[in-house]
């Protein structure tokens, strides 16, 4: 740690650094304390998810209390919650790479409950899609905040791709939860229930959350450095932080555009934000189909019918151990040094070629097994490839984005985020009326000819992604960041250096001698 009196210059300022071993740098925290992060950021995931679909059994009783009928207005109530997805995370995540994760995160946590119990106490249909848009907005925070705080405090990306799927898997299980949660609710003791419900959740989650410490490490360097300067007002110290614009026209300009630059400039991000787009758009007009599939087709109460969801979390739960396995061969292979294993592409991507498949079988199964004559069983049962191939597309993206972006993990994954919430805020609308006019044989076809259009793209970074992210402009800006920090690292232990032996070999030192 830079001491105080350790501006070796008279002109140059010490930059603060961690130490090896730095107790404070979130690297080199225990596994204890890491774990109990991670506890905390999943299930703050599992109550923004959850609420993305917690209307989803409930709306026929939503729109029957306020005389909706209209089909389209039917799905505003998640669809409006997706928007606020749209723009949330283009804010929270490249201010959480300005301000830090700790403040952003508890401030947005406790409007996402502020909103949700306005759900629950909403007078009429307009303030209820107004309280869900801005559920939706506060709702986003973790999304695209939870893989920044991953990449905080977990150094090595054996570990880091560990927890991202832990994150992931738990992406699925608030959305599976809720429409069990609404569909027995709304029959039993009213709709509104469902909220309240998930207000309970929140609450309880919102106590450890208020523990949750400061992740970010230029956040923590400023605060050392302001610390020393304090004890000390003659201390030439500062943060790299502190060498960075900090102006509003920075923010604006450079912040907070920056996952819009990066769907914009970077091959990697535009073509996984389109394909995880897709994917994530089926995932959500599922509330809509599995309502035609297994209340109208087969008569299921919408209780039972939410049951049919659980399949997909069993799927997504199998991803688990594969994901373990290939790790530990992975590792197997960099340590006896197997050339295949030291590239990128190869630690994530391998799951996404296997996925893609698995997905888009899912989606034919599904179509051409829902009939009269062949049991509810059979559709339901394709939620597990359905499950397995959904978890895996986006373990592997998601995981390879935060893996090529490091510090800007964040705004890469922000615009994964928007850009997959966009289009599922749209083609749901359209949703019923294409089962309709296809039939659910021809609609699940035609999304799973889609699906299996867009599953070559991991294969396509396989084969060119090494070149990619070395023509990437921020691929080659992290690297020009690291080797300059470095290079100021080692330039100010010189200069350290140089006092200590100007220091020894000074007359006064001598004389004490």
């Amino acid at each position: 740690m830079a001491s105080p009196n350790s501006s070796s210059d008279e002109d140059e300022p010490t930059i603060i650094s961690w130490d090896d071993g730095d107790p404070e740098n979130p690297y080199n925290w225990s596994h204890t304390k890491k774990f109990l992060i991670l506890c905390l950021t999943m299930m703050q995931v599992i109550n923004s998810t959850m609420g993305s679909a917690l209307p989803s059994n409930a709306i026929p009783f939503i729109t029957a209390e306020w005389g909706i009928t209209n089909e389209q207005q039917q799905v505003l109530p998640i669809s409006v919650f997706l928007i606020g997805y749209v723009f949330g995370p283009v804010v929270w995540a490249p201010l959480s790479e300005h301000l830090g994760r700790r403040m952003l995160t508890i401030v947005t946590f406790v409007m996402f409950t502020i909103w949700t119990m306005a759900c629950a106490l909403a007078p009429n249909w307009p303030a209820f899609l107004f309280f869900r848009f801005f559920t939706g907005v506060f709702a986003s925070s973790p999304i695209a905040i939870v893989a920044g705080i991953l990449a905080d405090i977990y150094g090595d990306t054996e570990t880091r791709g560990r927890a991202m799927t832990a994150f992931m898997v738990t992406t699925t299980f608030g959305p599976l939860f809720a429409p069990i949660v609404s569909g027995f609710c709304s029959t039993t003791i009213g709709w509104r229930w469902s909220f309240w419900v998930a207000l309970i959740y929140a609450g309880l989650t919102l106590v450890p959350i208020l523990l949750l410490p400061e992740t970010y490490a230029p956040v923590l360097l400023l605060r050392r450095a302001r610390k020393i300067r304090k004890l000390d007002p003659s201390a030439a110290v500062i943060a790299p932080r502190e060498m960075e614009s900090t102006d509003f026209k920075h923010i604006a300009t450079v912040v907070l555009t920056r996952p819009v630059r990066m769907i914009i400039f970077e091959p990697i991000v535009s073509c996984t934000c389109a394909y995880l787009a897709l994917v994530y758009t089926i995932f959500y007009m599922s509330f809509q189909a599995f309502p035609i599939i297994f209340q109208k087709l087969y008569g299921l109460s919408p209780g039972v019918a939410g049951l049919a969801y659980l399949p997909i979390g069993a799927g997504a739960l199998l991803v688990v151990p594969i994901f373990i396995g290939w790790e530990q061969g992975h590792l197997r292979a960099q340590r006896n040094g197997h050339a295949w294993a030291k590239r990128e592409e190869f630690r994530r991507l391998p799951f996404a070629c296997v996925g893609g498949p698995l997905f888009f079988i899912s989606l034919f199964w599904l179509g051409w097994s829902s009939r009269e004559g062949v049991s509810f069983v059979a559709p339901m049962l394709a939620g597990v490839p359905f499950g397995m191939g959904f978890m895996l597309i986006f373990i592997a993206l998601l995981n390879y984005l935060t893996d090529a972006y490091e510090i800007f993990a964040a705004s890469a994954n922000a615009a994964a985020s928007t850009s997959r919430s966009l289009l599922a805020v749209v083609l749901p609308l359209a949703t019923t009326r294409m089962f309709n006019k296809l039939g659910i044989a021809g609609a699940c076809s035609l999304l799973g000819g889609f699906s299996a259009i867009m599953c070559i793209i991991p294969f396509i970074f396989i084969w060119k992604g090494e070149q990619i992210r070395a023509g990437s402009r921020f691929c080659i800006a992290l690297k020009e960041r690291k080797a300059e920090m470095q290079r100021k690292v080692e330039e100010q232990k010189q200069r350290e250096e140089a006092r200590r032996i100007r220091l020894r070999d000074s007359p006064a030192r001598k004389e004490e001698v």
